[in-house]
């Protein structure tokens, strides 16, 4: 097998950051929305490589688990996207969002697209009716698939410590929730998405 071949990456922006150094964690730990207290360090800021490596299904999408999902995990589909579960969480309720084709963003033909807007605000508002859930987070980092796809978290009711992006950390660290509880919880959402469209599977 290749080794993977990097070099330094250059642009304007690489060139002014200080690697090698430990920023200082001041900006996070002063946020009010910051879960963590005491004494926090930054690890030391890498060097920024390029290429970077590929992610899951870019060279080859036989291998892209997008395409694929895990029947247990699914709770509804359509001719153009499906929903999943997470098996395993803190929260009231995790799912997520993608396109059966495999295409990245930029990929997505005028006919996707034109279902994306209405789903994702369907999807979020069928979480939010969950009992418990004041607001449904939706997020998009893309570094571990080339396949698209979204994450929608549910931000429990009251949990203001669980604002902005602190609720992903708080998912990994709250107690898991009941699996029977979990999976009401599915089948309300895909109830609720299929009330409009589409096909639950739970």
């Amino acid at each position: 097998m290749t080794a993977h071949r990097t070099g330094p990456a250059q642009s304007p922006y690489h060139q002014r950051l200080p690697y090698g150094e430990r920023l200082s964690a001041a900006p996070l730990t002063g946020s009010p929305f910051f879960g963590f207290e005491g004494d926090l360090s930054m690890q030391p800021l890498e060097p920024m490589l390029v290429p970077e490596e590929p992610r899951s299904g870019e060279l080859d999408p036989a291998g892209c688990f997008h395409c694929r999902p895990s029947p247990e995990r699914l709770i509804w589909r359509d001719e153009r996207w499906h929903v999943g579960a997470a098996p395993v969480t803190g929260l009231p309720f995790v799912a997520g969002l993608a396109p059966n084709a495999h295409v990245r963003l930029d990929q997505m033909d005028a006919a996707l697209l034109a279902t994306f807007g209405d789903l994702v605000q369907r999807l979020a508002g069928a979480v939010q009716s969950l009992e418990g859930v004041a607001r449904t987070h939706f997020s998009r980092w893309g570094d571990g698939s080339a396949h698209f796809h979204l994450h929608f978290m549910a931000r429990p009711l009251g949990m203001m410590q669980g604002r902005g992006a602190m609720l992903a950390f708080w998912d990994d660290v709250l107690p898991p929730v009941d699996p029977a509880l979990l999976a009401e919880h599915g089948r309300q959402v895909a109830a609720a998405l299929a009330a409009q469209g589409g096909e639950a599977l739970v």
